[in-house]
């Protein structure tokens, strides 16, 4: 049985590279670490290497609820600790009294920098603080070189991982009947809206499934998928929890509240 079967066709290129990363952690029997990854990069990774016997995978994001996290794959003689996924936390000062920064305004300021997303992790925003996670790799260069982020001056310092702040924005936990996992059958239940409603919304390019436009009401979404809607905000696919006797999926969404 082909383990591409289980997944979507475009995931394939990543699926490789689990597969490349786990037989190298077998050929040299030692740990692996990777970038940062999504949800559903999880996922995918921890279905993947979840069967496997003697190698192991584990994920830290630096925070309690990270959403991007760093996997550690590891042979099952080790056990792993926070220092083995080299982590950094950054506070990005700037002047709260006369400016307020986004989590975009700074997204935006690190694109621009030519800083691919995976070597980041998350931007945590509280009202007057902004921090984010990095690669240990890539700190010197932020401090360096982050100085500006929408029309303010910051200032890169790194941080104890004591002084992580808590974000403002928390995700919660909702548990929605659906009859399929199509996209506009799944929006339309964790919003509470009306599946036409949700077609519209999808096929008017309102809609992105891991940060894609997706136009297709009939996507199957899985585990892991990051839904972001505009006027609705960001939401997260959980586990199934199973079926009702009425043959609905009993499914654990997570919403991302302000």
């Amino acid at each position: 049985m082909s383990v591409y079967q289980h997944f979507r066709d475009e995931e394939k290129g990543f699926i490789d590279q689990v597969l490349d990363w786990k037989q190298d952690v077998e050929l040299k029997y030692a740990p692996r670490l990777t970038a940062f990854l999504d949800p559903r990069q999880q996922h995918i990774m921890q279905s993947i290497i979840g069967s496997a016997a003697d190698i192991k995978v584990a994920f830290e994001g630096g925070a309690e609820d990270s959403e991007r996290k760093r996997a550690l794959l590891y042979p099952d003689y080790l056990e792993p600790v926070k220092d083995d996924f080299e982590l950094a936390l950054l506070d990005v000062g700037f002047p709260s009294k006369f400016v307020q920064l986004t989590h975009g305004d700074i997204l935006g300021s690190l694109m621009g920098l030519g800083i691919k997303r995976e070597a980041l992790g998350d931007i945590l925003t509280s009202r007057d603080r902004i921090q984010l996670i990095s690669t240990k790799e890539m700190k010197d260069f932020l401090i360096m070189n982050l100085v500006q982020a929408g029309k303010a001056k910051v200032q890169v310092t790194e941080e104890k991982w004591e002084s992580i702040i808590e974000p403002e924005n928390k995700w919660t936990e909702k548990n929605v009947l659906v009859s399929s996992m199509r996209l506009d059958t799944v929006l339309a239940g964790a919003v509470n809206i009306s599946r036409q409603k949700a077609q519209l919304l999808i096929q008017g390019g309102k809609v992105k499934v891991n940060f894609r436009q997706e136009e297709k009401t009939s996507f199957e979404l899985d585990q892991g998928d990051m839904i972001s809607v505009r006027g609705y905000g960001r939401m997260r696919v959980g586990e199934q929890s199973g079926i009702t006797k009425k043959d609905k999926i009993r499914l654990n969404f997570y919403f991302l509240q302000s």
